[in-house]
């Protein structure tokens, strides 16, 4: 709940910090005491647009902080905040300040982190529900209608939500699927000639980078056949440098024992064989290994034209096209096979379909009989605040098959008719605004609804009623306030009575200077106040007696 508010600067407000607690607050004051401006810094801090023209006169810049306090941080709330990486320890107080200057401009502070005020929109529907003059939100929006029923009827709307998702989750397979087929048959023919001239060709990983290299080796082995040749003089026949260095290393051995140099000459001459002879076979090897063969050549380079050519027809590289006829195969198989797929994810999305319907039109019968009873309920509600000529009506509409959702397959919307004989409307087209905040407390009554925002205010609920209206008008209040907390803007002093804690909304002058102030009353000042509510400028003995006996009889 809110439990403080600090104002700096805000149009008549030149520094102001207030407490609130849990229950019924009441805010009161004479007409153009500032009522207003206290909600208008309020909506600052929920995302409201930031007007330079709030800041007060004089000042360069205004600001507002309010903090809430909460046993269990909403899960709206704790969604934002872990999105926008915000950590909140258990038990830590949410802390929104909001700044702006007076040439423009704003900033926005959630626990000191800068924060976008989109996410002070995001999150202030579970934080504040404002009902005033001009309300369009709250229970005005249709759109949040058909869940304030569904908490009402208690039912399985996550159910259905999750029937929804699984249904939806069939049918985007079997229409993947579908297309995937219709694709591969609109490209059947091509699919096998493409496949035929692939298989005929049969590339191979790696073949590009084996092929490229041969040929490489026979175009070399061509330019150095020559030297090659000559090379091979040098260890073939009788007479080659290696055949004598064999006779020079067989004539030395006989004689090798005769001094130690010439066993030292024996075994270099021995190393200079070995060595000779590596070098022979290493020659041959690379002989053959860049043997020139024109047909061969060919053959290589004819070979990999082909397959370069096939890559550049399939816009990938040559190692690539083993996988290219495998994604082939895969589509001509599925082609094979899919028929049989397709049955099969056609019978899992009618089951899926047929869950979805079952339990849609379960909780449609579970939104009927909730209606009644919540019109019902409304109705009990209407006469005691001085709307018994009224009435109102939820409005269950079966939508076309394209509109079913998560949601189910229901429209939802509270109507109302303010006068006999008149249609009924959306409750946003009620005129005059008095009446749409008795709507809305009758409705919220009714629903007696959870899970809603953590404070909810009414600015002004009871304009233009007084005497029992009035009285009904605070008892369903402080019925609301109940485990909760709940602040009233008010006139009337039947609804001031009720309150847990009455703030004294004020406007004072000094010279061309004017201020808002607000003020706590303690039991004093509260029957001071509904006295002056009572009786106007004059406040009478008979004024505190009646303000007795209404804070008496609470």
């Amino acid at each position: 709940m809110l439990t403080s508010l600090a104002i700096r600067n805000i149009v008549l407000i030149e520094a102001l910090d207030l407490s609130f607690g849990p229950g019924l607050g009441v805010l009161t004051g004479e007409t153009g005491a500032g009522k207003s401006i206290l909600l208008d810094a309020l909506g600052l801090v929920l995302g409201n647009r930031a007007d330079s023209a709030l800041v007060r006169a004089g000042a360069d810049a205004a600001g507002v902080a309010a903090t809430f306090e909460f046993a269990n941080l909403p899960d709206m709330v704790a969604t934002a905040l872990a999105e926008a990486e915000i950590v909140l320890e258990p038990g830590e107080a949410l802390v929104i300040r909001r700044s702006l200057k007076a040439d423009g401009g704003s900033k926005a502070f959630i626990n000191d982190q800068p924060v976008g005020v989109a996410l002070l929109r995001e999150i202030a529907p579970a934080l504040v529900e404002l009902h005033g003059q001009h309300d369009d939100r709250g229970l005005v929006n249709p759109r949040g209608h058909r869940s304030l029923l569904d908490r009402y009827a208690g039912g399985d709307a996550a159910g259905v939500a999750a029937a929804y998702a699984n249904w939806r989750a069939a049918q985007d397979a079997l229409d993947k699927a579908r297309a995937v087929i219709a694709s591969a048959k609109a490209e059947q023919d091509l699919l096998l000639a493409h496949l035929a001239e692939l298989t005929a060709i049969a590339p191979e990983e790696g073949e590009e980078q084996d092929l490229a290299l041969a040929r490489a080796d026979m175009q070399k082995g061509e330019k150095l056949s020559g030297e090659l040749e000559d090379l091979r003089g040098f260890w073939d026949g009788s007479d080659s440098a290696l055949a004598q260095l064999r006779v020079a290393a067989r004539k030395l051995d006989r004689i090798a024992d005769q001094h130690p140099l010439l066993a030292e000459a024996l075994a270099a001459l021995d190393r200079a064989v070995i060595e000779a002879g590596e070098a022979e076979v290493k020659l041959a090897a690379a002989a053959e290994a860049m043997l020139f063969d024109p047909a061969e050549l060919d053959r290589i380079e004819t070979r990999l034209f082909e397959l370069r050519a096939l890559a550049r027809k399939h816009g990938c590289h040559v190692d690539d096209l083993p996988q290219v006829m495998q994604r082939m195969r895969a589509a001509l198989d599925a082609i094979e096979h899919g028929e049989a797929d397709i049955a099969d994810l056609t019978q899992k999305v009618a089951q899926a379909r047929a869950t979805y319907e079952e339990q849609a039109r379960r909780l449609h019968d579970l939104r009927v009989a909730a209606a009644k009873r919540l019109d019902a309920a409304v109705a009990a509600e209407l006469a005691p605040l001085k709307l018994d000529a009224a009435r109102f009506r939820t409005e269950i509409t079966l939508l076309e098959e394209e509109r079913w959702g998560a949601h189910g397959m229901d429209g939802v919307e509270f109507l109302i008719s303010t006068n006999p004989g008149a249609d009924f409307a959306p409750l946003g087209k009620i005129a005059s605004g008095g009446e749409l905040s008795r709507f809305i407390l009758a409705l919220k009554v009714a629903l007696a609804e959870q899970g809603g925002a953590a404070t909810i205010i009414f600015d002004e609920i009871d304009r233009g009623v007084g005497g029992a209206v009035a009285s009904a008008i605070g008892e369903r209040l402080a019925r609301l306030a109940t485990g909760g907390q709940l602040l009233a803007v008010t006139h009337s002093p039947q609804v001031a009575a009720r309150g847990n804690r009455h703030y004294l909304i004020a406007k004072s002058s000094e010279g061309t200077v004017t201020r808002t102030s607000v003020a706590l009353l303690d039991a004093g000042g509260r029957q001071e106040e509904i006295a002056r509510m009572l009786s106007g400028a004059e406040i009478t003995a008979e004024a505190r007696a009646q303000a007795d006996r209404l804070l008496e009889g609470v």
